[in-house]
């Protein structure tokens, strides 16, 4: 009898959006005669999504209307009250905010020039790292030195990049076909570390944007100094073209920089998480799922990550559509502070730490919102397995990868809770030719696409649901 227990709901229990209960027959309990159709229930999700989903048109408020949502800024402001006036118009009966901490980092004016000899000065497109220190508005002015590899630069003598401006053009792996993967092992290089370079003595770090694309747009990322820095020197990017070219010039002659930034930190305030759920029928354990709701400060946030904040609210919007009643409490998290930061993950974490509560998976999505293929499961053996046994129903959407195992979105503190976590795949090669960028607009957004990744979050949730 133990078995069948165990087995009845994962069948019966979920007659799922039917509007009418079956009858119970007045006499002795009949045996289960035909298995749950989970073909029919993922077909209702999908028919419901890319006929009648607003993700699209959110997606066009959001980054038209509000722009960028930076931390600490009256974007961020803008995008809290449109997202709280979205999930209160698809009648989500619990909605609130949670505070967390976020830096005042002010871009304000930035420029680089070069010159060749006594040649006139160029000016060459850049953006500065994410909580750059700036140059106080004055010209910092420096020959500039190549480094290509770590091994190059550990062998620089002492204080031969003294008072130097550091110039690192690495590219993105282009062997690699993953380009998350790419873009991660670049990013984790020692080269593009503002702290690392400062200990050589030299004042500035110039580096070849992280990007796929092959034109002159830079593109973005955060810098992260030590606590035991004793200098904090100035850090941006600038386009491959401009960096290939540069490159060209340093091995002919000596190349000098000018660079001048405003940007400074004005330290701390506050940004919420947003956070909406749909309470269980069953039980209070949590199922969550997450995409950040700020952007860089230059950019509308199309893709990174206004099409997973649409997506997420997407998914409530079909659940309360289909009259869908969940066993487990359904929750989305709307992350403040991830570009530049990060701290409005961690603060979640830590509100479930201290609360204690029970959350069974976590599922995010932060990859642009195209064609989806599948799902990282970062997650014990035995959660997988019951994860692989559901690829069948998931074929005929085009999601069939479930072999990779890190979640390395917003959702993953968690993990040190022993949550179960899963991040939506999709098909990146076009991701890193627009992420942190001026060139993540609307317009770089496939309306099916878009939908076809909720349809796919959707259907895994609603299995989540039903089965763990």
């Amino acid at each position: 009898m133990k078995k069948i227990f165990i087995i009845i709901p994962l069948f019966w229990g979920g007659f799922l959006f039917s509007q009418k209960k079956p009858q119970k027959s007045p006499g002795k309990r009949t045996a289960v005669t035909a298995k749950f159709n989970y073909h029919e229930e993922f077909k209702k999700i999908s028919d419901e999504i890319m006929v009648n989903g607003t993700a699209y048109n959110n997606l066009g408020e959001l980054t038209k209307n509000v722009g960028s949502r930076f931390s600490a800024t009256p974007g961020y402001t803008k995008a809290v009250e449109w997202a709280e006036k979205k999930l209160k118009n698809i009648d989500i009966p619990m909605i609130w905010r949670q505070e967390a901490k976020a830096p005042i980092w002010i871009r304000g004016r930035e420029s680089l020039q070069i010159k060749t000899g006594n040649g006139d000065w160029k000016s060459i497109k850049m953006l500065s790292f994410g909580n750059s220190e700036g140059t106080g508005g004055k010209d910092l002015v420096g020959e500039i030195v190549l480094i290509s590899s770590t091994s190059e630069l550990n062998a620089m003598a002492i204080g031969q990049l003294k008072d130097k401006i550091v110039f690192v053009n690495v590219p993105m792996d282009p062997k690699i076909f993953n380009t998350s993967d790419s873009y991660l092992l670049t990013a984790k290089s020692k080269l593009i570390s503002a702290s690392v370079i400062a200990k050589t003595g030299a004042k500035a770090l110039i580096i070849r944007s992280l990007t796929t694309a092959n034109d002159d747009t830079p593109h973005a990322k955060m810098v992260y100094y030590e606590p035991d820095d004793k200098v904090r020197i100035p850090a941006l990017s600038i386009g491959v073209k401009s960096a290939d070219e540069l490159e060209k010039l340093l091995q002919k002659q000596k190349v000098t920089a000018k660079l001048n930034m405003t940007a400074e930190s004005k330290g701390d305030t506050t940004n919420p998480n947003i956070i909406a759920e749909i309470p269980g029928k069953k039980d209070s354990k949590v199922i969550v799922l997450g995409a950040q709701l700020d952007s860089w400060d230059f950019g509308e946030g199309a893709i990174d990550d206004g099409t997973g904040v649409v997506q997420c609210i997407e998914v409530l919007r079909t659940l309360k559509a289909l009259g869908y009643e969940n066993n487990h409490t359904i929750r989305v998290v709307l992350y403040a502070n991830s570009e530049n930061g990060g701290q409005g993950r961690e603060m979640y974490a830590a509100y479930v730490k201290k609360k204690d509560e029970k959350h069974i998976f976590a599922l995010g999505t932060d990859a642009g919102g195209y064609s989806p293929r599948g799902f990282s499961l970062d997650m014990s053996p035995q959660r997988r397995r019951q994860v692989f046994e559901w690829k069948n129903y998931f074929l005929p959407y085009g999601v069939y990868d479930f072999e990779q195992t890190e979640a390395i979105q917003d959702i993953s503190p968690l993990k040190k809770l022993d949550i179960p976590l899963a991040e939506l795949v999709v098909d990146t090669q076009r991701y890193f030719d627009y992420h942190h960028s001026v060139e993540d607009t609307f317009d770089k957004v496939n309306k099916r696409e878009l939908l076809l990744g909720a349809v796919a979050m959707t259907q895994m949730i609603f299995m989540i649901d039903k089965n763990w």
